[in-house]
């Protein structure tokens, strides 16, 4: 797959990085990602997969444009409230790059449809809100053998961890999952919704930017000199002290999807 003139002069300041260069442009250019939400994290995440030049952006979300969405919600404006995110999300991708090929998909995601969902694409992005989603997809990408970008977003605090559980790490043993990190979601009611604690609309801006990095650095199969993204590593953003740690995880034997806990019934069959 070759880049046109006007990609080449639009993608230069990319294509000019040692770790990327004309082979990575032209990875990123077939490259499928599909990003499920496009809300505070999903929102700075297709902005820049799509500015970078992933070929195809598929986006998954049922939901329409709030009034309260907007302060964090970049990829949508004013005039979008009460249309379909997917919708002002594709009109606002098109117009900052129309060599991106936009695929609006107006459903949530759950366990019977989220293994469908993943299939075609090369990298998942999760910018989802809740545990429901988050588990159904990260189950899903394991079976389709998908990498998936997670993050989690709180009131000035958020998450960030890579997951290719489907392969081995460093050390020829398996990488760790989801479920790893997290056997089980929380019981309703225990973690506070965003409507609820709030959330300070940058912090958004800093993990999808984050998100669409490391789903960058799978695509074109790593930037060289050393680079370890974040399989198997956690990283922690305090951003009311400015704060960031990096912790190590580990496979855990008796997790509930690939360990000796698990719960077949409880995956995605789809």
């Amino acid at each position: 797959m070759s880049l046109s003139s006007g990609e080449v002069e639009r993608y230069a300041r990319q294509i000019v990085l040692r770790g990327v260069g004309g082979p990575g442009q032209n990875r990123l250019k077939g490259a499928r990602a599909l990003v499920v939400g496009a809300g505070g994290l999903g929102s700075p995440a297709l902005q820049y997969l799509a500015g970078a030049g992933v070929g195809a952006l598929g986006i998954v979300d049922d939901d329409v444009v709030a009034l309260s969405n907007l302060h964090r919600q970049i990829l949508h404006g004013t005039d979008d409230v009460g249309r379909p995110k997917v919708a002002s999300a594709t009109d606002a991708i098109r117009r900052l790059n129309p060599h991106v090929t936009v695929e609006p998909i107006g459903v949530r995601l759950d366990a019977a449809n989220a293994r469908a969902l993943v299939r075609p694409y090369d990298v998942v992005l999760d910018g989802s809100d809740n545990f429901a989603t988050r588990y159904a997809l990260s189950d899903a990408c394991y079976l389709e053998r998908k990498p998936l970008v997670a993050a989690a977003l709180g009131e000035f605090d958020g998450s960030l961890t890579v997951l290719k559980p489907y392969e081995t790490g460093p050390d020829g043993g398996p990488n760790p999952t989801y479920r790893c990190l997290f056997p089980d979601p929380p019981e309703p009611g225990t973690i506070p919704t965003c409507a609820e604690a709030g959330v300070l609309g940058a912090i958004g801006g800093v993990l999808g930017s984050l998100m669409a990095l490391e789903a960058i650095r799978v695509l074109v199969g790593g930037f060289g000199d050393g680079d370890e993204g974040l399989v198997g590593k956690l990283l922690m953003l305090d951003l009311k002290g400015m704060r960031f740690e990096t912790v190590r995880y580990r496979w855990d034997e008796t997790n509930p999807l690939t360990g000796t806990g698990a719960r077949e019934s409880r995956l995605p069959v789809g």
